[in-house]
């Protein structure tokens, strides 16, 4: 249990402070000796008030251009991820874990620089389905945030939008993780219990991104997941 508050902490405050990697850090720290099986659902969970907590707070930045084709598109993809969660071999799922932990780092490192712009509808679809997939496979979101933050102009945009395509996402993925089985006593005694320290991180990661350069924090979050992926890989491999 100390793993799982460890990761509670670093992962959420990092989520109030940045608005996403929650779930990669989240899972990096776990991966090394936890299931991802046995991961994910705490942290969906976990992971849905904090959700509903940054979508409430930038509501007035909410664009649904943005946010309903992409939650449409992310739920489509759900279920092929989740089945695959289900019944795929564990060290299989660290290695591509590791993987999409160090491309999707290396993505949102070199978007930083860039100007938000209008994507093309078919990116848009691949973008929302192949999210889709790795949230139902790892629980992973990031692959949405980095896109996200290619079509918003502000931080408060960012926050909202990809907090309420999240926020239905995990709804969506609850349903299905308790019909596979997968939400059990054991997550729900486990997720109360990590609650307080989820809520207590969070809120310092949304105080701390008001007084402090966020772009900086970023990168150094995103050099740290392509560190924990090479890790992953080279674990698990052989």
């Amino acid at each position: 249990m100390a793993w799982f508050i460890a990761a509670t902490l670093a992962a959420f405050f990092i989520k109030g402070l940045c608005g996403f990697a929650n779930t990669l850090i989240f899972q990096s720290i776990l991966s090394f000796s936890v299931n991802n099986a046995d991961i994910s659902p705490v942290e969906l969970v976990l992971g849905f008030p904090g959700n509903a907590i940054l979508t409430w707070q930038n509501r007035k930045s909410l664009n649904p251009r943005i946010f309903l084709p992409l939650t449409a598109l992310m739920l489509a993809g759900n279920i092929p991820g989740a089945l695959m969660l289900k019944s795929v071999d564990g060290r299989i799922i660290k290695v591509i874990f590791g993987v999409v932990i160090i491309c999707i780092a290396l993505n949102m490192l070199l978007e930083q620089s860039r100007e938000p712009h209008v994507p093309k509808k078919w990116m848009t679809a691949l973008v929302g389905i192949a999210a889709g997939i790795l949230s139902g496979l790892f629980g992973v979101g990031a692959l949405m945030a980095a896109y996200v933050s290619r079509i918003t102009d502000t931080g408060s945009g960012f926050k909202a939008n990809i907090s309420v395509v999240f926020l239905t996402e995990n709804v969506f993925r609850l349903l299905l993780y308790a019909m596979l089985g997968m939400i059990t006593p054991a997550v729900l005694k486990s997720a109360l219990l990590l609650m307080p320290a989820m809520l207590a991180s969070l809120f310092a990661g949304i105080a701390v991104s008001r007084k402090i350069n966020d772009h900086a924090i970023k990168k150094l979050v995103l050099l740290l997941l392509i560190f924990s992926g090479a890790v992953l890989i080279l674990q698990n491999i052989g």
